[in-house]
């Protein structure tokens, strides 16, 4: 059986898809300070903030497990022994460690948005919404400029096609759970 017809085409490029779409919404939710100050706009930033908390907790936080339990694994597997080993291991900490210093600043902000989402009116902490939008787009652009190309570099096709049929699965065992 060609593992390339049933896997996902390209997993790096669905990394980076996800960035993208994970730095849309944060751009939507830096702006979301400024709904809340007229009356008028109340319902769009409820609407939005029911939105992105689902968003966050269905979108953001499995993007990290895949890449946390599919990517950095497989590239580890590949990188070769010695000094590229070292710099993917290094880089995978690095990663890690700010995907949980992402998701505890989300969850100084979460309650705050849970309950806008509900059409209470709260202290959204700008400052706390501002260091986490900058951050995350921080992270991402370090991914982008030097994390995939690197596992791009590592992983050879057979490899890639081998990780876009992991992620291919964890969907598709998403979706069965799910109907169940």
């Amino acid at each position: 059986m060609n593992v390339r017809a049933i896997a996902e085409p390209d997993p790096i490029t669905g990394f980076t898809n996800c960035h993208l779409g994970i730095l849309a919404r944060f751009e939507r939710l830096s702006r979301l300070p400024q709904l809340l100050v007229d009356p008028a706009d109340r319902a769009a930033a409820r609407q939005f903030a029911e939105t992105i908390v689902r968003f966050v907790r269905e979108a953001v936080f499995e993007h990290h497990a895949e890449e946390e339990e599919a990517l950095f694994p497989a590239v580890a597997r590949s990188a070769a022994a010695g000094d590229e080993r070292q710099m993917v291991d290094s880089l995978i900490a690095r990663l890690t460690r700010e995907h949980r210093e992402l998701e505890a600043m989300w969850a100084g902000i979460e309650p705050a948005l849970r309950a806008i989402a509900r059409g209470r009116q709260v202290d959204l902490d700008v400052g706390a919404v501002e260091r986490l939008c900058r951050a995350y787009g921080e992270h991402a652009h370090f991914e982008e400029a030097v994390w995939l190309p690197l596992a791009e570099r590592i992983l050879s096709p057979n490899d890639q096609a081998a990780l876009g049929l992991t992620l291919h699965l964890r969907h598709a065992l998403d979706k069965v759970v799910a109907y169940i």
